[in-house]
C-alpha cells in the first residue's frame, strides 16, 4: 500500500529510496507539513492483527539488528545520553527487551524498560525497573508528567499502531528539553509491522516518524541521522529524533 499525499514536495511512495534520493540526514530539512495528518487508519494495519500478547508471549533472546549495527548505535548513545550516574537523570527504553544497547557499565539511578515480555526484561541487565504493557492496546504511558530526560525505542516504532497516541504521551513524561531518539533499521517481523512501513523504503520511514513528532505536538523539529555503520554490508541504522520544547 502506498503512502498519499506529499509533504513539502517530498513524494510519500514506496520508491523514494536512499540510493537515488537526498540523504537521510536532508529528508526532514524544511519540511512543509500538511495541516492535517496525511495518513489513514488503515496505513496502520498489519497482516497479522492477532493478538500481540500471543506473539510475543514466548520469549526471544536475540537480537534485531546485526552486531555493526548494534555497535553504531551504542556509540551514538555514548555521545547523546546525559553522563553515567547523573543526579536525577531517568530514562525510559520504550519497547525494551533483554538487551538496550546502552553504552557498557552505563548507569543512572532510573532506567525503566517497557515491553513485551517480562522474561525478557528481569534479563535486561541495565534497567532498574520494567513495566510490561501492549502499547497498541493501551498507549497511556503509566508516568508522571516531565519525568524523564530520555526516551529510547530501537527497531519498534515500525509495530506502533496508534502512534500519535504514543508520541502525544512520551511529550507528556519527557522533561522540557527532553531527548527522544528513535531508531529503526530495516529489519522487523513484517506480519506485525504497520502497513505503511513494510510498503516504503528508508527514505519515507524517516518522513513517516518525522510525522509522528511534527503532528503530536510539544517537539521540536524533527532530524534525522544515518548511522549505517558499512552501507551495502550490514544492517542499516537510521535515527529519527527530537527534542520536548522548552518552557519559556
Amino acid at each position: 500500500m502506498n503512502m498519499s499525499g506529499a509533504v513539502g514536495g517530498k513524494s510519500f511512495t514506496a520508491s523514494a529510496r536512499l540510493k537515488s534520493g537526498p540523504s537521510f540526514e536532508e529528508i526532514l530539512k524544511n519540511v512543509e507539513w500538511p495541516e492535517q495528518f496525511p495518513f489513514k487508519e488503515e496505513d496502520f494495519k498489519r497482516f497479522d492483527e492477532s493478538s500481540d500478547q500471543l506473539f510475543y508471549e514466548a520469549p526471544r533472546f536475540v537480537t534485531h539488528i546485526d552486531d555493526p549495527a548494534i555497535a553504531a548505535l551504542t556509540k551514538y548513545y555514548s555521545k547523546v545520553f546525559p553522563p553515567s550516574n547523573s543526579p536525577g537523570v531517568c530514562i525510559l527504553d520504550m519497547c525494551s527487551s533483554w538487551v538496550s544497547h546502552f553504552p557498557p557499565g552505563y548507569k543512572q539511578e532510573r532506567l525503566v524498560g517497557m515491553g513485551m515480555n517480562e522474561e525478557e526484561l528481569k534479563r535486561n541487565p541495565v534497567l532498574t525497573k520494567y513495566v510490561v504493557q501492549d502499547l497498541n492496546v493501551n498507549p497511556k504511558l503509566p508516568f508522571e508528567d516531565n519525568s524523564f530526560d530520555v526516551i529510547t525505542n530501537v527497531v519498534s516504532v515500525d509495530y506502533i499502531t496508534k502512534p500519535l497516541d504514543v508520541f502525544k504521551e512520551m511529550s507528556r513524561i519527557l522533561k522540557p528539553g527532553g531527548l527522544a531518539i528513535m531508531s529503526f533499521s530495516n529489519r522487523c517481523f513484517w506480519t506485525k509491522a504497520i502497513s505503511i512501513w513494510t510498503s516504503t523504503g528508508d527514505a519515507d520511514h524517516g518522513l513517516i516518524v518525522g510525522s509522528y513528532f511534527h503532528y503530536a505536538g510539544g517537539f521540536e523539529p524533527p532530524q534525522g541521522v544515518d548511522i549505517s555503520p558499512n552501507p551495502g554490508r550490514s544492517d542499516p541504522m537510521y535515527i529519527v529524533y527530537s527534542r520536548k520544547l522548552s518552557t519559556v
